[in-house]
């Protein structure tokens, strides 16, 4: 579940898949900020949520984390202004300025319109904003609560069909995707596009994660279950 280009760390997301959100569980997204304390309150958020819920996932590169983290946090009055509540902030594992921000949306509407308002783009360039923000936004229909872990892999695609494609993943079931090293943290679905499946998961061992993502079996089941083009699939560790 980009969990789910996003959701949540525990994933999304996003969640955002391997394919949605937790400060735990790769994907595309588009602008701006979040709430936020100096640590990242996934772990602290996350037990008190529950799914249906609609989340933003946000992605851009900074030039530095630790200078861009405190602006990030001071502006969380302006979130909340907006409905927008902190889920997780993610630091990809291989880059750690290219970042994730997950954040709950109590009104899509008001989201939308905070990400378009000029004043976010000003407090993003303060902010070492080198890349085009990337946000997306999706409904979260499962939710794991309990997910925990501090690595996170988040998968987005697209698909032929949802309801042909779910049928699919919950025939792989949970067991076989925890005996590959992934919790389901997060299934969340595109609210632009109900085709595109966001997907998060909480890394519990990486070696086979990997291995069991990028395997020849995968790709074959994401095929059978209609799964359009090639996924996006990102790794991240919670933002400290």
């Amino acid at each position: 579940m980009r969990k789910i280009k996003t959701l949540f760390r525990p994933a999304l997301a996003l969640i955002v898949a391997t394919a949605l959100f937790s400060c735990n569980g790769a994907k595309k997204t588009d602008a701006a900020d979040t709430t936020a304390a100096a640590k990242p309150a996934a772990a602290a958020t996350a037990p008190a949520m529950k799914a249906p819920f609609d989340v933003v996932e946000i992605t851009h590169k900074l030039k530095d984390y630790a200078t861009w983290r405190p602006l990030f946090n001071a502006d969380s009055t302006f979130r909340k202004t907006a409905g927008l509540t902190d889920i997780v902030v993610g630091q990809q594992v291989d880059s750690a300025n290219n970042v994730m921000v997950v954040l709950n949306a109590s009104d899509v509407a008001k989201a939308k319109a905070f990400a378009a308002d000029p004043r976010l783009k000003d407090v993003m360039t303060k902010g070492g904003v080198i890349s085009k923000p990337d946000v997306e936004y999706f409904h979260v229909i499962r939710f794991n609560p309990d997910s925990h872990e501090k690595t996170w892999v988040v998968i987005t695609h697209k698909v032929k069909d949802f309801d042909a494609w779910v049928k699919v993943y919950d025939g792989e079931g949970t067991a076989t995707r925890t005996s590959q090293g992934m919790v389901d943290v997060a299934l969340a679905r595109g609210i632009d596009d109900p085709n595109l499946v966001h997907i998060v998961f909480d890394v519990t061992d990486m070696a086979k994660a990997k291995a069991a993502i990028f395997s020849d079996e995968k790709k074959k089941l994401m095929m059978s279950a209609g799964v359009e083009g090639k996924p996006e699939i990102v790794f991240y560790k919670t933002a400290e």
